[in-house]
């Protein structure tokens, strides 16, 4: 069974994931080499499967990017497949899957052409790009700070990028956010990260932002909104998904759904590398 983790030229030896998923992926009997997209050497038929691991570049070159999905889909299995990553790169998404009952975060659009004036009246708010990842181009603001969130997402918009606009939940600033980790279909583990948007900071240009992480214990709420996010996706069982969750007043609300190429923790979850490598194993034998 010979298995492609998928990164980046620009994200090597960024990701943490990889040598502990490399190691348990080995231990179960699966041949693995660390390969990145973008690179036109690798021959990806000679793989069973394509594993989206880092392409952490893919947002500024998103074309590119999914037509190299299709073609490594046709010659491989990509994990996730072409079609929900060409779902879940682009952040309307979340109006799918508001529309389907799951309590995501309030999220207002504009695109390209529309007037970034028309932003929601909102005390404290997030605006970031609908094509992005790690807080690249997100910014937090005051109703004060309207006129600076008019202009960020001018630029944005001008540049012809759609923009999402949502409420700052202030809860995060205690609470933290929680990530929990499927692997198909299956809980593994959970972490809490510290919020990443400080007021007044001016949005990072890194590949991705800083991260503070914790593992976290999820409650039976978080769990049961995970949960309810996974049965609400049209695509079967994923190879991995995971589930960024805020705290609100009315119970935890769906911030992202990162089943693209989302860092998994998995040095901070116990036996995390392993369940995930079983995972991947019973895939790969399905194929066979």
């Amino acid at each position: 069974m010979k298995l492609a983790l998928a990164t980046a030229i620009a994200s090597m030896g960024q990701d943490g994931d990889l040598e502990p998923l490399r190691e348990a992926c080995e231990a179960a009997g699966i041949t693995v080499s660390i390969v990145a997209w973008d690179d036109p050497t690798v021959s990806w038929g000679r793989f069973d499967a394509v594993l989206l691991r880092s392409p952490w570049d893919y947002m500024d070159r998103l074309p590119e990017f999914l037509a190299w999905c299709d073609r490594v889909d046709a010659l491989s299995r990509l994990w996730n497949p072409p079609e929900v990553v060409r779902w879940n790169t682009d952040k309307h998404y979340l109006g799918d899957l508001a529309a389907r009952g799951v309590p995501v975060i309030d999220s207002h659009y504009l695109a390209p052409g529309d007037d970034p004036a028309g932003l929601p009246d909102l005390a404290e708010f997030v605006v970031k790009p609908c094509v992005g990842a790690g807080s690249r181009d997100a910014q937090r603001y005051l109703r004060e700070d309207r006129e600076a969130a008019i202009a960020h997402a001018r630029r944005l918009l001008d540049a012809g990028r759609h923009v999402l606009v949502q409420p700052y939940l202030h809860a995060v600033d205690t609470d933290g956010e929680t990530a929990l980790l499927y692997f198909e279909g299956e809980f593994s583990h959970a972490i809490r990260k510290a919020p990443l948007l400080r007021r007044g900071e001016d949005p990072t240009q890194a590949l991705f932002k800083d991260e503070h992480i914790q593992p976290r214990e999820p409650g039976a709420a978080e769990r049961a909104v995970a949960d309810k996010v996974l049965a609400a996706l049209p695509f079967g069982t994923l190879a991995y998904a995971r589930i960024d969750l805020l705290p609100s007043a009315e119970g935890s609300k769906l911030l992202e759904l990162e089943v693209t190429e989302p860092s998994v923790f998995l040095p901070y979850g116990e036996g995390a590398a392993a369940r995930f490598a079983d995972a991947l194993r019973q895939r790969l034998e399905k194929l066979a």
